[in-house]
């Protein structure tokens, strides 16, 4: 049985103080409940004394969430620990968080006080909290930048005040796995009562190392880590509470730890936070970011497709996601394109294969992502390849009144070429075509729309042309909408071409029968 360590979630207190991510007492509420379904041990709810909206939502939080405890940020002033007491009367499993600098440049540029005064201080403001809740927890800011032996006289005064609960922040990102490593080792052996308390690390990302901190802390001694759903918080964030669950539990021959967690909610979690907040899921975080688990690369499809395990160290389901995603681009490969067209429900030969590849890697030159939706379109073209007796190469268009067009279609090896005037650009290209093939159709009807998000969207144009007595449907797309329209056009003339055609082989097959006879 692994060894359990304990996740302080704090995205309502210190992710909360994000740029952009301030929420209300309604948002903080509903956020909690998926912390408390994620099954986090602690949620800091925030910081009661800041204001009465503050002091308002950690008291909703309080008694809104059934299973974790709740905590209060408090600093080592009466004041405060009475109001963050105060908000938490509610709580099914109230923890009260007080916090003093210990480090040399914060006593003496911030705090004004002396070491000893700030013993004290610490020591008052624990058996304080610890006369209005069960549980304390004490944290000493920047200790990463403070004296060692002074941070054990600190931890030893606190425990003796009642701590549960020893906190050894990196408050401004500074230290490095080895160092921070060391330092709880050095207090848990050093400081008298540390076996009777739950070392913590909160640390923040200023470097970039705060999950490789968090994970070294552990390995020090700390069975706590304090951390963020999406690693928000001040300056350049926290620890990502996501990236250190499934760190310890994708690596867990380097780290023999678990946590409570339910990873296959940390994807709800993630978008929840976001949608809340409106702070955006960077495409390529760690774990719940959009590309995560999404695979353009030709070579990496082609691993994917024969094992996942090739190109991915945790299964997508773990931590909440469908499935994985072959993103289709311009680094895709044919058995990347195959597969989803297989999902999608086509079944294509070799050759269709082929051609559907031609127009998907112009397409994609053309586009970041291709969508599910423009493949259908391409399929489309593909599966309709025996209506096509002309083949659109180019369509050039100048507005103006009148508006004017040149259009270059091809029939097998042979290429022609037309320009004509019209009431606008389609209308002129369509006028080109009819020259050019020898037909003349009446438009009937004349749609067009995006089937794909984006300023690069696929658009797809649909119209209804009379020949006669008879009328066509054609269709086409392209992220040039006249080019989608005059693609119809020219699909819908294809289809009255190749009728006009059959029909004149029945006539002279008749013809040569009649002759033989």
């Amino acid at each position: 049985m692994p060894e359990q360590v304990r996740i302080f979630d704090t995205t309502l207190r210190d992710g909360e103080q994000s740029p952009g991510a301030s929420m209300d007492e309604s948002a903080k509420v509903r956020l909690a409940i998926q912390l408390d379904r994620l099954g986090v041990d602690v949620i800091e709810a925030g910081f009661p004394i800041a204001s009465n909206q503050e002091f308002e939502g950690v008291r909703r939080v309080a008694e809104a969430v059934k299973h974790a405890q709740v905590a209060a940020l408090a600093r080592a002033l009466d004041k405060d620990i009475d109001t963050a007491g105060a908000a938490l009367k509610g709580a099914a499993r109230p923890v009260l968080h007080t916090f003093i600098a210990t480090s040399d440049i914060h006593l003496e540029h911030k705090l004004r006080m002396s070491r000893g005064e700030v013993l004290a201080a610490a020591g008052r403001a624990v058996a304080r909290a610890k006369g209005l809740v069960p549980v304390v927890e004490f944290s000493a800011e920047d200790a990463t930048r403070s004296d060692w032996d002074y941070l054990v006289e600190v931890t030893r005064v606190v425990i003796a005040a009642g701590a549960d609960v020893v906190n050894l922040p990196d408050t401004v990102g500074y230290t490095t796995p080895d160092e921070i490593r060391e330092m709880f080792r050095y207090v848990i052996k050093n400081a008298p009562g540390a076996d009777k308390v739950v070392f913590s690390t909160h640390n923040h990302n200023d470097l970039g190392l705060a999950v490789a901190n968090a994970l070294a802390a552990v390995e020090g001694g700390a069975r706590q880590i304090e951390c963020t759903i999406n690693g928000i918080g001040e300056r350049a964030g926290n620890t990502s509470l996501e990236e250190v669950v499934m760190a310890m539990r994708t690596r867990h021959d380097k780290y023999g730890f678990d946590c409570r967690v339910t990873s296959e909610e940390l994807v709800p979690s993630s978008m929840l936070l976001s949608k809340v907040t409106g702070l955006a899921i960077p495409f390529n975080k760690p774990i719940v970011g959009r590309n995560a688990f999404a695979h353009e690369s030709g070579i990496h499809q082609h691993g994917m497709i024969a094992n996942a395990r090739t190109y991915e160290i945790m299964a997508p389901e773990t931590v909440g996601r469908k499935r994985s995603d072959l993103i289709l681009g311009k680094h895709s490969g044919k058995a990347g394109l195959a597969k989803r067209c297989a999902e999608l429900g086509y079944e294509l030969t070799e050759e269709e294969t082929k051609q559907l590849y031609d127009q998907f890697i112009i397409l994609a030159d053309r586009k970041k992502e291709v969508f599910n939706d423009d493949l259908h379109m391409l399929i489309l073209g593909v599966q309709q390849e025996t209506f096509e007796v002309y083949h659109l190469d180019q369509v050039r268009c100048a507005g103006g009144d009148p508006a004017m067009a040149l259009v270059k279609l091809s029939r097998g090896e042979d290429t022609f070429t037309d320009t004509s005037v019209g009431d606008g650009p389609v209308d002129a290209a369509c006028m080109a075509v009819e020259r050019i093939v020898g037909v003349s159709g009446r438009l009937e009807q004349f749609e067009i729309r995006a089937t794909t998000p984006g300023k690069d969207a696929l658009g797809e144009a649909y119209v209804l042309v009379r020949f006669g007595d008879r009328t066509y449907r054609g269709n086409g797309a392209s992220t040039d909408i006249i080019e989608a329209a005059i693609k119809a056009y020219v699909s819908a003339v294809n289809k009255y071409v190749a009728y006009l055609e059959s029909q004149n082989l029945v006539a002279a097959r008749k013809n040569g029968a009649v002759a033989d006879e």
